[in-house]
């Protein structure tokens, strides 16, 4: 029987220069979409797909980031005096229980296959999922959820897909595609960050993957590829064409890239937008943009 997909990591040790000089002190995972951080987004998404243990790779200056999932006591008796019992709901969703939430510390930015592999003995012998906050995935069914139940189908391992502009597909680890099964694709192999003119597909990874623990023994060999990083991608690609496969899932949503300002400032318009509270009021103001520019023209 296939054991499930109980465990995530989550690679957030990076400083994210690209928003200086606010992550200066502010871990760019709490930077906010609307009212909430970016990793609590990343967080209700693997709970959803049935999560229990939250493995996050940090480093120096991250502690903000811990007390973020932390109870709050006073904050909740202030909620709770004053009869807020609606923002005291919402505080539910950013505790974590004793025991489910653990910390590594990755001391060096030797890229996302070393970060994933100093989780290692935490994972063990077991399938797990990795999530990278940055890519926030807005979608009926959370995506990780989507990849779990086509995981039941094909075991092996399994990185969420989506297709991207052939002059954009050297910023990605892009697949070549063996053969298409409607959302699932089987795949023949993996490039990270291909030469312009030079990608097999333009079906790019991004963000989400469904592991097995042999990654995890790739990763002990510490080839450096791309950048000179020890690239996740590459240590999937050496189960290419073994018994488990490698597998790419075409999600079902829209993805936003929260690790560049204006995929940031995109995903902070839409987020808002499907916010009913909200929505008149920006529509209203983004509006009267359109109509000023247009009349500057």
């Amino acid at each position: 029987m296939r054991k499930k997909v109980t465990k995530a990591i989550f690679p957030v040790a990076g400083l994210g220069t690209r928003f200086l000089p606010a992550t200066k002190s502010v871990p760019k995972e709490i930077m906010t979409l609307v009212d909430r951080p970016l990793i609590q987004y990343a967080i209700d998404e693997a709970r959803a797909a049935g999560i229990k243990e939250f493995i996050f790779v940090t480093s120096r200056g991250k502690g903000a980031l811990e007390d973020y999932f932390d109870h709050a006591p006073t904050l909740e008796q202030e909620l709770r005096k004053k009869g807020k019992d609606q923002l005291l709901e919402v505080l539910k969703d950013t505790n974590m229980d004793s025991g489910a939430i653990a910390y590594i510390r990755q001391h060096k930015a030797l890229g996302l296959g070393h970060a994933v592999w100093c989780a290692r003995r935490l994972i063990g012998n077991e399938p797990f999922a990795v999530i990278l906050p940055d890519d926030v995935i807005a979608a009926e069914t959370p995506c990780l959820q989507q990849m779990v139940e086509a995981y039941s189908e094909t075991g092996g391992n399994m990185v969420a897909a989506m297709e991207v502009p052939p002059e954009k597909a050297s910023s990605y680890g892009v697949l070549d595609v063996q053969k298409e099964n409607g959302q699932i694709v089987e795949v023949a192999g993996m490039v990270e960050k291909p030469p312009a003119g030079e990608a097999p597909s333009n079906l790019a990874v991004i963000g989400r993957y469904i592991l097995s623990p042999n990654v995890l023994r790739s990763l002990n060999k510490m080839k450096t590829g791309a950048g000179g990083e020890i690239q996740l991608t590459d240590a999937i690609a050496q189960a290419i064409g073994g018994d488990e496969g490698v597998y790419g899932y075409r999600f079902r949503g829209q993805r936003f890239d929260c690790g560049s300002k204006s995929g940031f400032l995109q995903a902070t318009v839409s987020f808002g937008l499907a916010r009913e509270e909200l929505r008149s009021d920006l529509l209203d103001y983004i509006r009267d943009i359109v109509q000023m520019d247009q009349a500057a023209e």
